[in-house]
């Protein structure tokens, strides 16, 4: 708490500061928990740095007399997002409030509704679940002013990508090397639970026990499932670094954050990872139109292809059981047909209410204040909470996003940040509409898709500046003096000439005197 004020004093002073040390410091979030404490107040540093340097950065704005709003098109979508949200903690979180307590019934009473925990707030830190990241499309638009700055955000992605997955593979070579000892020697249930005393180097809880063929890592993350999410969105972040930075250097250290994210997808256990990272992967190469461009696509495929060649080399035995482990997956519980039992599942739990069954009420973080349902899909949950009504203005909402982002980088003319656009609205397509587990609650993908979202619809300013000095560039250039053209040097030449020509003939007959 000491040291918790100074930190909310000067994230409200310095906000783009703070909003980049925001960046920095959430991927590594979880390991600092863990590693000083598990303080609840520690869970709460993240937002300690967000939430000041928002208010202040609107201070900032407001002073300058900059448009709070940056992309008015998106004010109805959100407005009715915000709205159906209020109408479900009104009407679905409050009439649960009024609900007697369950410990002040009599026993043995059928037929009675009542409530233990305190749904209103649950509904306040399931909105904030829900919505309370969306203000950093505003940050995002406001903390990147310039080309420079776009490429100091893709660049600083790349390198924490590194700087994580390095951790992450010590790690992982620590429980191999018998350094740690993960889940291993547990027995019964245990050995296929992830658990916080099992905790390795970095990160929280973990899950090692590869007798039984179970690893799930969590990296420099809380829980195994974020450090999976982590990795996919930097397959986007290290692609567009790869392909779209101007600089062959940076170009070079893109490529080794690629190697690193498929490598660590790998070894860290995440099935979800192994699957989409090369998927995303390829969807990028297309979307973007990477893959007509020769020049730069065939080197680095040659040099990953070599990366992970040497990767599968090293670890043949990890590789093929991660694959299996992959296909059995699949194959004892598809995904299609979890995500529709997930819908079945929420659907008889609703009976017919158009408002769903209140805020929080799915949100793991909120069962603090009462009891909460496990739904693993998001737009399930989504409707879990806040009722088919709300899922629908969710889907209007990103779907204005997706739109709107779209025309915004496809309006750049400048071909790198066009390029870096392509990759991160990929990105923005897809998390707004998979809904495979649900990466939008939780960090990393809560703070990156909305951070994207902000950083994609400035790029028009940015590519409006670049017009313009390159324009004050040539204008520079035309107003300079010019040089005398050739047709004098050539009659300075000519001169020059003829009186070395008089000069010779002078000598010439000087020299025939003389021998006369």
């Amino acid at each position: 708490a000491v040291a918790g004020l100074p930190c909310l004093v000067l994230s409200y002073k310095y906000p783009r500061k703070a909003l980049w040390a925001f960046l920095i410091y959430m991927p590594f979030s979880g390991t600092i928990i863990y590693s000083i404490g598990n303080s609840p107040l520690l869970q709460l540093a993240k937002d300690g740095i967000y939430i000041p340097a928002l208010i202040g950065l609107l201070q900032q704005c407001k002073q300058e007399r900059k448009p709070i709003i940056v992309a008015k098109s998106l004010m109805l979508p959100l407005g009715i997002v915000c709205a159906s949200s209020l109408l479900t903690l009104l009407f679905a979180n409050g009439s649960q409030q009024l609900l007697p307590p369950c410990s002040d019934l009599p026993g043995m009473r059928r037929g009675i509704t009542c409530e233990d925990g305190q749904p209103i707030l649950m509904g306040i830190l399931g909105l904030k679940v829900f919505l309370g990241y969306i203000p950093l499309i505003f940050c995002a638009y406001y903390l990147i002013r310039s080309k420079k700055e776009l490429l100091f955000l893709s660049r600083m992605f790349t390198v924490l990508a590194i700087i994580c997955c390095s951790l992450a593979f010590i790690q992982y070579m620590m429980l191999k090397t018998g350094r740690c000892a993960g889940t291993q020697f547990r027995h019964g249930a245990a050995l296929f639970k992830a658990s916080l005393d099992a905790r390795c180097f970095v990160g929280g809880s973990l899950l090692y026990s590869p007798q039984v063929g179970q690893i799930r890592l969590p990296g420099t993350f809380v829980a195994p499932w974020q450090w999976g999410w982590f990795l996919i969105s930097n397959a986007f972040f290290s692609f567009a670094t790869a392909f779209s930075d101007p600089s062959a250097r940076w170009r070079s250290v893109g490529l080794g954050a690629m190697a690193s994210v498929f490598v660590l997808a790998v070894v860290s256990g995440q099935r979800i990872a192994l699957a989409l990272v090369p998927t995303v992967t390829l969807i990028l190469l297309v979307l973007t139109g990477q893959v007509t461009n020769l020049k730069r696509f065939l080197p680095i495929l040659g040099g990953l292809g070599l990366l992970l060649g040497i990767a599968a080399t090293a670890f043949p035995e990890v590789v093929q059981e991660r694959i299996d482990s992959l296909i059995g997956r699949w194959e004892a519980a598809p995904a299609d047909d979890f995500i529709l039992n997930q819908f079945a599942f929420t659907w008889h739990r609703l009976r017919g209410s158009l408002i769903g069954l209140g805020l929080g009420r799915a949100t793991n973080s909120a069962r603090v204040f009462g009891k909460t349902s496990l739904v693993e899909t998001w737009f399930p949950k989504v409707m879990h909470e806040v009722g088919p009504l709300g899922l629908l203005t969710f889907l209007v909402f990103v779907t204005a996003i997706t739109v709107l982002t779209f025309k915004a980088y496809r309006s750049v003319k400048n071909k790198d940040l066009r390029s870096i656009g392509a990759s991160y609205w990929v990105l923005i397509l897809f998390i707004s509409y998979q809904t495979y587990y649900y990466p939008l609650d939780v960090d990393p993908v809560a703070v990156y898709y909305w951070l994207i979202t902000g950083v994609v619809l400035k790029l028009p300013e940015i590519n409006r500046q670049e017009q313009e000095e390159l324009e004050k560039l040539e204008a520079a250039q035309a107003n300079e003096p010019q040089p005398k053209k050739k047709r004098g040097m050539k009659a300075s030449k000519k001169g020059k000439g003829k009186r070395q020509k008089g000069k010779g003939k002078r000598q010439t007959v000087f020299s025939t005197g003389l021998h006369g």
